[in-house]
């Protein structure tokens, strides 16, 4: 409000009703009203409009004159109309407004203004929803960018011509954007789907989209197998399945393969017994009888035949002059005395043998040591020369790593000091036993041609990758031993023992590309670590192997169910883990840690972690990395900006490719949590110097689809925006570049360095991990073979005041696992094969014999004294 210099405010006009906003429908004109009381004594004497600064002539206002029964004032009420001509001469220059000025003895008084505007509504939609078909439980997005129209259209969908309300349907959800969001397809989805907008001019309807939701086939489980079609000899039986499991629908894929399996079978025919020869007779014996056999041998009686009738011995009478009584001679004693002098020998070598086995197991009963004698035991030492009266504790195995070793056992007993940790007393373990023995094995540099080669040859080789990039093999046997892929934080631990005693198993380790393997993910689900495979299938282990490899989530009970899924030898995926359930099977068993997962397996296959988001608030990492050429000879310049999965494996495969590609990394890696909230990832660029540099890039910035993302099956996502500097002399970049998800919180880089000459970080690689892609034997492994066994011995019986494997889990933070360490004949190496693969190669071995120590120091019973 004005005021006339120096009026009083309390006699200023004051408005009951000033004009708003209106919208002009069509041709009809507006009405704009005021309604204005004077203050006290003094009413307001005139009230005028005034549009787009100019007077409205007076003869266009309406003036009405009351008295507010309150107050007994005047009140004055002024009208004018607004036609769409006046509003269309000024239409592309400004806005039409206008409002009241009302005047008083004491000053003046302005109202709001009101805009008057001209409603319409466009007829065509800048984009409309497109017929689709989806898989049951696929998510599905339609897209509806409405008419342009003033006011701006309100947008509602209709479901075969009934309005989809999102309040009675958690299953859809709209977007800020207008597109209708089906989180999962569902059969009842099946519909045509329309987009309806509407506003105060008029109401428009898009083009109809079918949504058809299918089902694929899968196949019911394999009946059992038929009885063999003969009774005897040669034949064959089937078996077979349905695709009913479930049965198709709605036009989606039969299920691929045959419904019925034959094998051939043999049917073992019965063969009857038949008698042998009858032998010669006996010499006449002293009954004056002699004797003679047959067998039932010429067949024997097999697979269910009649035995032979009729007697085995057939004796008969021998009286002649042959047949005499005599008394046993001196020559029958001397037999039988023979005879006891050798059993009595015989005795005695197996008193002495015993002795000398006795002996041998008590000199390898070596004592374990309290926390800094075990630190110093599984240090590889030297065998060093034993006192007559003390030798040492136990000779630490050499390394089994070359072509061809010899492995030498010697253990000698030693005295420990005054209170030291007592293991119990027993045979301790020789890895290889007694005497030499030679253990040949592939050399890991040996040549990766050699081993495809000799994989080639297998059935299962046609789904391997070809070539030995990201492959790691070697031979091995009862000692175990280790894979690694260089790079990608994937490894395989084969604990000793896990190869069973005689056995040599030629074992590959291979990373897949998500191109090379069809992993089907169906409604939320995703992919949040590689795809890897040990093989060959079907090896039998006695103990499970670990792998280890990455993941990129952000693990928590409430907002992520995880399965750990493997590859059929059909080729279908089953899932044989969920993480946080009861498990269904003793195969399979898996550690979740904030970046890494060990399976364990006593099953070799194809492996991958898979999780289905159960809230929004589910999240994965995604890692951020810039890239940029290494030179720039033309004016024009790129950066690509990738985002990946947080997994070694992906960051490793990018780094080769821009190598190839001449980029150089632009700062370190960032890390971005991805939520599930089906919004999109965007990407901007920001702060460029623009008398030195400008985008090419039309837009104000790139997007990355949500579900592109949120699959993990296109791990090499990126967004490259091309600059162009306005001097080939420019050779400096500060810039910034932004990177949010839609709704949410975002991560911005700096851009800051020399094009011609900075390259901190062009060579800048993942930390090469320590050791060959292949270990075999104690190399393998940081506990020693020997003191390992004595742990297991000690820690795997129960233990007084809990001084057991269970106390050990405790202090190493694994105690959530204790039912599946407790389903193994050995829990304590479970535990230590677990430790081995979490710490290799950089474990701290003193706190773990700081633990194992802890254990025995619960157990006074372990205490001993003895003489230095």
């Amino acid at each position: 409000a004005n005021a006339a210099s120096g009026a009083s405010p309390d006699l200023l006009p004051h408005f009951q009703l000033e004009p708003e906003d209106v919208y002009i429908v069509k041709n009809k004109a507006v009405s704009l009203a005021c309604l204005s009381l004077a203050c006290r004594a003094t009413p307001a004497t005139q009230i005028y409009f005034k549009c787009n600064g100019e007077w409205v002539h007076q003869g266009d206002h309406v003036t009405q004159h009351s008295t507010d029964r309150s107050t007994g004032l005047p009140v004055m009420e002024v009208r004018i109309e607004v036609t769409r001509q006046q509003v269309e001469k000024i239409f592309g220059l400004e806005e039409y407004w206008c409002q009241c000025v009302a005047w008083s003895s004491s000053g003046t008084t302005k109202s709001q203004k009101a805009f008057v505007r001209i409603a319409y509504l466009r007829k065509n939609f800048e984009q409309e929803p497109t017929a689709r078909e989806v898989s049951i439980e696929q998510g599905i997005v339609l897209p509806c960018r409405p008419p342009e129209g003033i006011p701006p259209a309100e947008v509602e969908w209709l479901r075969n011509e009934e309005l989809v309300d999102p309040e009675l349907d958690a299953n859809v959800y709209v977007t800020p954007e207008h597109s209708l969001v089906l989180r999962q397809a569902r059969l009842a989805d099946t519909a045509n789907y329309t987009c309806v907008a509407k506003n105060i001019v008029a109401r428009r309807r898009s083009a109809s989209a079918a949504i058809t939701v299918y089902v694929n086939g899968g196949w019911s489980t394999w009946t059992q197998w038929s009885g063999c079609s003969t009774s005897c000899g040669r034949g064959w039986q089937k078996r077979s399945r349905t695709c009913t499991n479930p049965t198709p629908l709605n036009g989606g894929a039969f299920c691929e393969g045959q419904n019925v399996q034959k094998t051939a079978c043999t049917t073992l025919c019965p063969v009857d017994g038949a008698w042998s020869e009858w032998s010669k007779w006996s010499e006449c014996g002293a009954e004056c009888t002699h004797w003679r056999s047959r067998e039932c041998s010429e067949p024997a009686p097999r697979n269910g035949g009649r035995d032979c009738h009729g007697p085995e011995l057939d004796t008969r009478n021998c009286t002649s002059e042959l047949c005499t009584h005599a008394a046993p001679g001196a020559e029958d004693v001397a037999l039988y005395v023979g005879l006891v002098a050798v059993a009595v020998c015989l005795v005695l070598l197996l008193l002495v043998g015993v002795l000398v086995y006795c002996r041998k197991k008590g000199g390898l009963d070596a004592d374990v040591a309290d926390s800094s004698i075990l630190t110093a035991g599984f240090q590889p030492v030297s065998i060093k020369p034993s006192k007559a009266d003390n030798p040492s504790l136990l000779t630490i195995q050499p390394d089994l790593s070359t072509t061809t070793m010899t492995y030498q056992g010697s253990l000698c007993p030693r005295q420990d000091g005054p209170a030291k940790l007592q293991l119990p007393n027993g045979h301790l373990l020789s890895p290889l036993g007694a005497g030499r023995h030679t253990l040949h094995h592939s050399s890991p540099a040996a040549e990766g041609a050699d081993f495809v080669a000799r994989l080639s040859t297998q059935s299962y080789f046609r789904s391997l990758p070809r070539g030995t990039n990201n492959m790691a093999y070697g031979t091995f046997n009862f000692l175990g031993g280790r894979l690694m892929i260089p790079n990608t934080g994937i490894s395989l631990l084969i604990p000793p023992d896990a190869i069973p005693r005689g056995k040599i198993y030629e074992v590959y380790l291979t990373l897949h590309k998500q191109e090379e393997v069809r992993l089907p993910l169906a409604g939320c689900q995703t992919l949040l670590s590689p795809i890897v495979s040990c093989g060959p299938p079907g090896v039998l282990l006695t103990r499970p192997a670990i792998l280890a490899m990455g993941h990129c989530v952000e693990a928590s009970a409430e907002n992520w169910s995880i399965r750990l899924k493997k590859q059929s030898c059909e080729g279908t995926w089953e899932d044989v883990l969920q993480l946080g359930a009861e498990p269904c099977t003793e195969l399979y068993y898996c550690q979740l840690e904030a970046q890494a997962c060990y399976v364990f397996t006593e099953q070799l296959g194809r492996f991958a972690l898979v999780g289905e988001s159960l809230s929004m608030a589910a999240s994965k990492r995604l890692k951020l990395v810039l890239f940029a050429p290494a030179a720039c000879p033309s004016l024009e310049y790129n950066i690509r900006v990738y985002c990946l999965s947080d997994t070694q494996d992906v960051l490793k495969e990018v780094i080769q490719l821009e190598k190839q590609l001449g980029g150089q990394l632009i700062g370190a890696p960032r890390v971005l949590h991805f939520k599930d909230s089906y919004h999109n990832l965007r990407l901007s660029i920001h702060d460029m110097p623009s008398s030195l540099w400008k985008s090419k890039l039309l837009a104000s910035y790139q997007e990355i689809p949500f579900y592109h993302i949120w699959s993990g099956l296109q791990p090499f996502l990126h967004c490259t925006f091309t600059l162009e500097r306005l001097s080939t002399s420019t050779c400096e970049l500060a810039c910034k570049i932004w990177v949010w998800q839609v709704e949410g919180d975002g991560q911005s880089f700096t851009v800051n360095f020399n094009i011609a000459k900075d390259t901190r970080f062009s060579d800048w690689l993942v930390p090469d991990e320590v050791g060959t892609p292949a270990l075999v034997g104690p190399s393998a492994f940081k506990i020693p073979f020997l003191i390992r066994q004595k742990i297991i011995s000690s820690l795997d019986p129960p233990g007084t005041r809990g001084a057991d494997w269970r106390t050990l889990a405790q202090k190493l933070n694994l105690d959530s696992h204790l039912s599946f360490f407790a389903s193994k004949a050995s829990p304590t190496a479970m535990i230590l094969n677990l430790w081995e693969a979490r710490h290799f190669p950089n474990g701290n071995l003193s706190q773990l014999a700081a633990a194992v120590a802890e254990v025995g120091k619960q157990d006074g019973a372990l205490f001993s004294e003895a003489e230095c």
